[in-house]
């Protein structure tokens, strides 16, 4: 058997590759599972009833749910990243994050200056009302 190089692996790109030929991996048990409560448990409506007046009704472009922007502070506090731009790096690196967070293959991951813009939009009492509400959820339900 022939030994592999690097210099062998090398290749041009396709310019244009199918999602179906896209590795998947099998996502991550943990946060499969936390999702699971959280959908059950619907955290994305209790968020936005929560969160609904710091945004205006209709008025700019789209912005981050609150469901998505809580799930992207709870990878931070999960796998102990304080910055938002690891978080924003490592959400767009993971298949099995970007499951967690609903956000499919063909979007992107939110830039780290959106998660900053929204975690200066909305109030420390929400955030706290909201964390509190996820993590007693989790202390009771998980395991």
């Amino acid at each position: 058997m022939a030994m592999g190089t690097r210099r062998r692996r090398q290749r041009q790109e396709q310019l244009w590759v199918s999602h179906n030929e896209l590795a998947k991996g099998p996502g991550h048990p943990f946060y499969q599972r936390v999702n699971e409560l959280l959908e059950a448990e619907k955290l994305d409506e209790f968020a936005e009833r929560e969160c609904a007046k710091f945004y205006a009704a209709n008025n700019g472009r789209p912005s981050l749910t609150p469901g998505i922007y809580f799930r992207l502070l709870l990878v931070g506090y999960f796998e102990g990243i304080d910055a938002e731009r690891g978080i924003a790096w490592r959400a767009a690196d993971s298949f099995g994050l970007r499951r967690f967070l609903g956000i499919g293959l063909d979007e992107q991951t939110p830039d780290h200056s959106t998660i900053s813009r929204t975690r200066r939009l909305i109030d420390v009492e929400t955030h706290r009302k909201v964390f509190f509400w996820i993590l007693e959820l989790l202390r009771t339900r998980v395991w």
